[in-house]
């Protein structure tokens, strides 16, 4: 593989940071994890990308709202390098 030439653009994976909460951490195994993915992906496709791994994941998933870095987001926002990304399943109670 060689070094890319000055000017041409490099596809450098953007790391960002899930955090799992209530019931979608149970079903993940875990309250956070690093993840990296493609420059210029959506919430849309990092929640398919999880969801893939386990089906009680995903199952939780379709319920789910996301907060990108305390905002509320949608599956079509693209994700920037060192966001956070919430993971809120519905809550209960009041």
């Amino acid at each position: 593989m060689s070094a890319p030439r000055s000017g041409q653009e490099v596809d450098v994976p953007v790391q960002l940071t899930v955090r799992f909460f209530a019931g979608a951490a149970a079903a993940a195994g875990h309250e956070s994890e690093q993840v990296l993915v493609a420059p210029a992906s959506t919430l849309g496709e990092l929640v398919d990308e999880l969801g893939a791994r386990d089906p009680a994941l995903a199952r939780v998933l379709t319920a789910c709202s996301f907060l990108v870095d305390g905002v509320a987001a949608r599956r079509e926002d693209r994700l920037a390098d060192g966001t956070t990304l919430d993971v809120l399943p519905p809550f209960a109670g009041g």
